[in-house]
């Protein structure tokens, strides 16, 4: 993991077309602004996961049901 320091009003650019900039400093909570094309989502780790999971879980009911009707 790279680990950098930033200031209110500072940006990083990642892979030339994302930009991530520090908004706000409050206490223990940063706010951060994320500007990237359209195409590229942008997502809470915690939503991520959860997308993730009931994607894993909708493929292995598919799957269950597709060898149900080979049968």
């Amino acid at each position: 993991m790279l680990a950098l320091t930033r200031k209110k009003g500072e940006s990083l650019i990642i892979n030339n077309n994302i930009e991530v900039t520090i908004l706000e400093i409050r206490g223990d909570q940063v706010k951060v602004g994320i500007s990237a094309p359209k195409e590229v989502p942008v997502y809470r780790q915690e939503v991520y996961l959860q997308i993730q999971e009931e994607t894993r879980e909708a493929m292995n009911v598919e799957s269950v049901d597709a060898l149900n009707e080979l049968f």
